[in-house]
């Protein structure tokens, strides 16, 4: 039997637009905005190095080497992982991110510059009314210091992407004049920020499509960047829907972290982006990436983080674990990792795995213990599922071992 008989796909069975069939280039911030997370620590530059070769051999289009305007640490960390891109030919894209103020351009200038290497400026600023309100900014002061800033770079030979910081909570007559003035003083690109998590889908359709006539008033190329948060615990379907609605490039960090709630995980992006058919990336060395922000970042890694955590293919019900089961009696692979899957555990290097415990069936037990080499008989399967009952867990494997080498007569094959 087909596989699309087998799984009925509703996505793309009514009238809303499959992300299928985009191009969809992504951007790591784990190394600029993901480490501006309160929990997490600034990890030692050999550290920021494999990452960078790990997001290079997922696919990974950009990342940002960080801020250096931030100060000497920043800018030597930028250009070390400048110097290393251009050493090791990789084809990841560098970018910088900075304010809208040639102070914090002129670095990017000189890594660029001292390598022989573009890097993209990300230059951004507070667009929203309520921090124009705090900072007591006006429209005038914004569009002033975005044109020299964006001017001076381009005079410089750098490309620049303009970022407005709080794009969802802007209004209509703030972006729309900022956006033509930066694009008529050199910007290629505009980065639309979700920057406090606040919005839903909706607001990014509205934004986007508002954004979109913005551009066809240009009249020119443009790039068009998504940038969001967490707070809602919204980043990923906002991401889809930027990408639905024509966003080619969408930024994201390792494990999504990123300051208070973090930002969207790249790791869930890389894999929903191939379950939807838009990349279609070896992903067997993404649990090796997030379990290095992991150890070197000090990022957490809950038990049930989706796809990578320790539990994300593991289940001890007894019905579902009977069901696993019996696709690995057929010896059909795709089968074992989609029938009680919705991702496909060999994807990461990863397999099903049956536990047993106190919602545990026989057959987890038998599975079990034939796994680990032991004869499969029924008093042994009994003793082992009355534990389990009794438990208010899952049982270990040492507490499994132990009550087989208990019983009589059971020894490993």
């Amino acid at each position: 039997m087909r596989s699309e008989d087998l799984i009925y796909e509703w996505s793309s069975a009514g009238p809303s637009a499959p992300i299928t069939g985009t191009t969809v280039e992504l951007m790591d911030e784990t190394l600029r905005d993901g480490l501006q997370s309160s929990s997490v620590i600034d990890p030692p530059i050999e550290d920021k190095i494999k990452l960078m070769h790990l997001m290079e051999s997922l696919g990974v289009d950009c990342v940002n080497v960080g801020l250096p305007g931030a100060g000497l640490a920043a800018t030597k960390a930028a250009d070390t992982l400048v110097r290393e891109i251009v050493r090791a030919d990789l084809n990841i894209e560098p970018v910088c991110a900075g304010r809208t103020l040639i102070q914090d351009v002129e670095p990017i200038v000189k890594i660029s510059q001292d390598h022989g290497r573009p890097v993209m400026a990300y230059l951004f600023l507070g667009s929203s009314p309520i921090r124009m309100f705090v900072e007591n900014w006006d429209l005038k002061k914004l569009i002033a210091v975005s044109r020299s800033a964006i001017e001076y770079a381009r005079g410089e030979g750098l490309e620049v992407c303009f970022v407005t910081e709080d794009t969802t909570r802007s209004d209509p007559e703030t972006l729309r004049p900022l956006f033509l003035e930066a694009l008529d003083a050199g910007a290629s690109r505009l980065c639309l920020c979700d920057t406090t998590g606040s919005a839903c889908p909706s607001a990014v359709t509205n934004l986007i499509r508002f954004t979109h006539e913005v551009v066809a008033e240009f009249g020119g190329e443009v790039g068009l960047d998504w940038h969001g948060h967490r707070d809602r615990g919204l980043s990923l379907i906002n991401a889809l829907t930027a990408m639905a609605e024509g966003v080619p490039r969408i930024h994201g960090t390792a494990l999504g972290i990123g300051e208070r709630c973090g930002n969207t995980p790249m790791d869930h992006l890389l894999v929903n982006l191939k379950l939807l058919g838009v990349r279609n990336g070896d992903l067997t060395r993404l649990l090796e990436y997030v379990n290095l922000a992991h150890e070197s970042i000090q990022a957490p890694l809950p038990l049930n983080y989706p796809m990578l955590g320790r539990d994300a293919f593991s289940t001890a019900t007894g019905v579902h674990a009977a069901a696993v089961i019996k696709a690995l009696a057929s010896g059909d692979e795709w089968l074992v990792d989609r029938v009680y899957s919705g991702v496909p555990a060999s994807w990461m290097g990863r397999a099903q795995r049956i536990e047993v415990g106190p919602m545990s069936g026989a057959s987890n037990v038998r599975y079990w213990l034939k796994q680990e080499g032991f004869r499969v008989e029924q008093y042994v399967v009994d003793a082992v599922l009355k534990a389990a009952k009794q438990s208010d867990r899952l049982l270990t494997w040492d507490e499994i071992v132990s009550i087989v080498e208990q019983l009589p007569s059971m020894e490993p094959k």
